[in-house]
């Protein structure tokens, strides 16, 4: 399977991943303690527990996620990592409030429109893995923003994102990018 390019505007994946209890889960809704169709998603793809960029990326994202909440915006993280992976991230310090997902499939990468690496080594990582993305989906299942990065030194600034997400949702700000 091609990646293909995840379209503005359009119907996000239906996509199940694993929840820290080994449970399968809908991405999108994984957060949904209402499960309205007043929630937002902001799922943020991370490589890994092998990427220090990562862990405090989302830990970063950690101080936003009352704001994020207070805006109906459901926060979740998920990365291609096996539970034990997840395990040995927050051994090194990952400490967040909002679902950490794992077992993201090469296939599901793909779906996406990520960027996928190799490791460089058996001492990175033991598997294929997505490098960082970031999906804004709207209640009715929609993707609003798109950031698609192919290495770890390129993500949104956290108090940019967050502010200008606050910004469209004040301000009905409609979908870019969709021009065809």
């Amino acid at each position: 399977m091609q990646n293909t390019k995840l379209v503005a505007g359009e119907q996000f994946p239906a996509i199940n991943v694993s929840n820290q209890q080994g449970n399968k889960v809908d991405l999108v809704n994984a957060a949904s303690a209402a499960n309205t169709s007043k929630e937002w998603s902001l799922v943020i793809i991370y490589r890994g527990f092998h990427c220090p960029i990562c862990l405090k990326y989302l830990n970063a994202l950690n101080d936003y996620n009352d704001k994020l909440a207070a805006m109906n915006i459901n926060l979740v993280a998920v990365s291609g990592d096996s539970q034990e992976q997840l395990k040995a991230m927050q051994d090194k310090g990952l400490n967040v409030d909002y679902p950490i997902l794992t077992e993201l499939s090469v296939a599901q990468m793909q779906q996406l429109g990520l960027y996928i690496s190799d490791p460089m080594s058996d001492s990175e990582t033991d598997h294929t893995f997505a490098e960082p993305g970031l999906f804004l989906v709207n209640p009715q299942g929609k993707t609003v923003m798109i950031e698609i990065a192919n290495a770890p030194f390129i993500r949104p600034d956290i108090e940019q994102l967050v502010s200008g997400i606050e910004f469209a949702l004040e301000n009905d700000y409609p979908i870019r990018g969709t021009h065809r």
